[in-house]
């Protein structure tokens, strides 16, 4: 038997075919273009994603047996705004997680509704690019368009939808919407009432591990699978990445270093961050989890090697940097190229170099870029820390975390052990797994986890360049206070 995660990530789709056995088959991956119509826009067609899939599909299944699939899951990136029509048609362009043009209405939902109120209702405050703040956008800017919204989806559920034709979403990836009140499960009537959309506009509600429906005929069709296959409710990329790396059991922590970054907390009980600079969402096994959320993480050092140094050797950069230099680089990066979330929720930051003099080396800059966004890693842990939370290792898992010198800088910045786990497919695999939950493979995704999940190396800190770090972090720590009056006045 089969099982197919669907990672629907921010620049590509990757299609994952597990056995039951947990053993990886086959993947494929489709990329598709990402949308920058105006600065600090970011947007989607979902179109796109939905034939990628049915293209990709077609090479994953190449050589196998497709009758054999039995489940289908997805997962992907969260807070995405999808608004179809009556007749299922998208109105506008998906507006996406990373997209910073909801500072107006950020500022109302916190400021005049006010994060007491938000916290009681949903157990957490605005931010950018949750969805609440794009329907708010959508209904002052786009007024005919938002008048014609019939349906509200979530990116990965416009695949569910495409696959099964029903309307839904699990509870980890609604979390992010401020639209769910996340400690009772349910949409929040007054959410609803601020954001002026109505429960029959919103889909319906599942855990990630519960079976929505199976393929419709079309999809069945074009995909060359049978209309019987299983199709779970799926996961946010967080909540599946952790159910691929393991982090399942209460206080287990899980970093990924994607396109952004991830702090990952799993908790048995729901915990709200009083400072709301952390995220309290349901998570995939139907728990719940605190989430620290860095906007630009890998994509800052694709940033940096891509855009301007115009170059793909990314191993090639990074080769010029030594261990003695490890620790010793007084040249700083803020990466906030889109904005952060956590634990700043400031649209306004924005990414700078800092030190720079005219000896300044192509090789310290590219160092302070991988420092950087370990920095900022360290910020999210330290407000976990500060509430309590006791986070003496982590799973690592991300693009980012292929990178040898970047994985250790990152175990002496954050001065604990780093797992990789076996299967480095974190959201896809975490897909497939709840895929096979819900057709009786395993009884709970705990279980799934437990017996699939397996550790390949550990990166451990090393004292001494975790001292030199931690002499790095409180200075690097002190530059986002002192700029944030000219973020705010850069931005207007």
């Amino acid at each position: 038997m089969y099982y197919i995660g669907i990672d629907l990530g921010t620049s590509a789709v990757k299609l994952l075919l597990m056995n039951e056995t947990g053993q990886i088959r086959n993947t494929a991956v489709r990329e598709y273009p990402l949308l920058f119509p105006h600065p600090g826009w970011s947007e989607q067609n979902p179109e796109d994603w939905w034939n990628a899939v049915a293209d990709g599909m077609h090479e994953l299944l190449d050589g196998f047996d497709s009758s054999e699939v039995k489940g289908i899951s997805t997962a992907g990136q969260m807070h995405g705004l999808v608004a179809l029509d009556e007749d299922n048609q998208v109105l506008r362009p998906a507006i996406l997680w990373n997209d910073s043009r909801t500072v107006r209405q950020v500022e109302y939902l916190n400021e005049t509704i006010g994060r007491s109120r938000l916290s009681e209702c949903t157990s957490n405050i605005a931010f950018a690019g949750f969805t609440a703040p794009k329907i708010l956008w959508m209904k002052e800017n786009e007024p005919d368009l938002f008048a014609r919204i019939r349906h509200i989806m979530l990116p990965k559920d416009y695949i569910s939808l495409k696959l099964t034709g029903r309307y839904c979403t699990d509870y980890s990836d609604a979390s992010g919407t401020l639209l769910l009140d996340v400690k009772n499960k349910c949409w929040s009537r007054e959410m609803m009432k601020i954001c002026s959309v109505t429960q029959e506009q919103l889909p319906d509600l599942y855990e990630s591990y519960e079976m929505i429906g199976t393929l419709q005929p079309e999809a069945a069709s074009l995909l060359g699978l049978r209309t019987d296959v299983k199709v779970a409710a799926g996961a946010g990329d967080n909540a599946a990445a952790a159910i691929g790396c393991g982090a399942v059991a209460d206080g287990a922590c899980n970093l990924s270093m994607g396109t952004s970054g991830t702090v990952f907390i799993a908790c048995d009980q729901v915990r709200t961050d009083p400072m709301n600079a952390l995220h309290s969402f349901a998570h995939a096994n139907g728990r719940w989890h605190l989430l620290g959320c860095i906007l630009s993480a890998a994509s800052c050092n694709q940033w940096w090697l891509e855009k301007i140094l115009n170059t793909s050797d990314y191993s090639g950069e990074q080769a010029g940097i030594t261990e003695a230099d490890l620790g010793r680089n007084d040249i700083y990066f803020l990466p906030y190229l889109m904005g952060e979330r956590s634990p700043l929720n400031d649209p306004c930051a924005r990414g700078c170099f800092i030190g720079l003099r005219m000896d300044t080396t192509r090789q310290q800059m590219t160092q302070a870029v991988l420092e950087g966004v370990a920095f900022a890693f360290r910020d999210c842990l330290e407000v976990a820390r500060s509430q309590g939370a006791v986070i003496s290792k982590s799973t690592l898992c991300g693009g980012g975390a292929k990178s040898t010198l970047w994985r250790r800088m990152m175990a002496d910045i954050l001065d604990i052990p780093l797992e990789i786990p076996q299967t480095e497919q974190g959201p896809g695999y975490g897909a497939a797994i709840l895929a096979g939950v819900v057709c009786g493979a395993w009884k709970n995704v705990n279980e799934a986890a437990m017996k699939l999940v397996h550790v390949k190396e550990v990166d451990e800190p090393e004292p001494e360049l975790a001292g030199r770090y931690e002499e790095r972090y409180q200075k690097w720590h002190s530059l986002y206070p002192a700029l944030k009056e000219s973020f705010r006045r850069i931005e207007g």
